[in-house]
């Protein structure tokens, strides 16, 4: 294990590309716009974001009525995400539940230990909690990747899964791995579900709706 002092999960750093950059300041306009009123927050990745698009209509089915705000950004690992919640994207914000679903970039693009991956979630999370103490906080497993269940990439998902459940108390912070629900019987991914063994479909963000929804509820009680 790299020593999560030094491991780039755990170090705040922005991107440098054009759209990140853009999307940034975009939703920091957002989030004012809301006058800072929000009771539903997603923070995460490509995952996240597609509820923009992909998942658009199941958002709007689900979400809309809940004053929510999706923080989630294409690509980013645990890093990206930290240094966003360390300048301005939460700031003044007090959510009744957060969302929170990141990692897998850290697994599939940089290819690095699920101890570190996991250093990382848990500093994620911790910046949520010193920044919204007042919010629960739903932390979501690391989807399946990879077509079987013994692949690599999947074998590397569940160890980082494992570890990071570890950080549920139910007091305050609460795990749920849903991973089950796109996969078949035997574990395998079907391209129908993730094309790329990765994203989902449109009907996809209807089921992980679905599989969230009793939970979200009762948290945002």
């Amino acid at each position: 294990m790299t020593d999560s002092k030094k491991a780039l999960s755990v170090t705040p750093v922005a991107r440098t590309e054009p759209w990140w950059q853009e999307r940034h300041l975009q939703k920091l306009d957002e989030k004012k716009a809301f006058n800072d009123d929000v009771d539903l927050l997603f923070l995460g990745d490509s995952i996240t974001h597609s509820w923009e698009d992909t998942g658009a209509a199941t958002w709007n089915k689900y979400y809309a009525h809940l004053k929510p705000l999706n923080l989630g950004f294409s690509g980013d690992c645990t890093e990206h995400l930290l240094w966003r919640l360390q300048n301005g994207e939460i700031d003044n914000l007090a959510p009744k539940l957060t969302v929170i679903l990141i990692g897998t970039n850290n697994a599939g693009h940089r290819v690095e230990s699920p101890e570190d991956t996991a250093a990382g979630v848990k500093a994620v999370l911790d910046e949520v909690r010193s920044r919204l103490p007042n919010s629960k906080i739903l932390l979501l497993a690391t989807f399946p990747r990879s077509k079987g269940k013994n692949a690599p990439m999947r074998k590397r998902v569940n160890a980082i899964n494992d570890l990071v459940q570890r950080f549920a108390d139910n007091e305050n912070v609460f795990w749920l791995n849903i991973g089950q629900v796109f996969l078949t019987e035997d574990g395998t991914v079907l391209d129908t579900v993730m094309p790329d063994f990765l994203h989902l479909t449109s009907e996809q963000y209807q089921v992980w709706a679905e599989a969230m929804q009793s939970t979200i509820t009762r948290l945002m009680r």
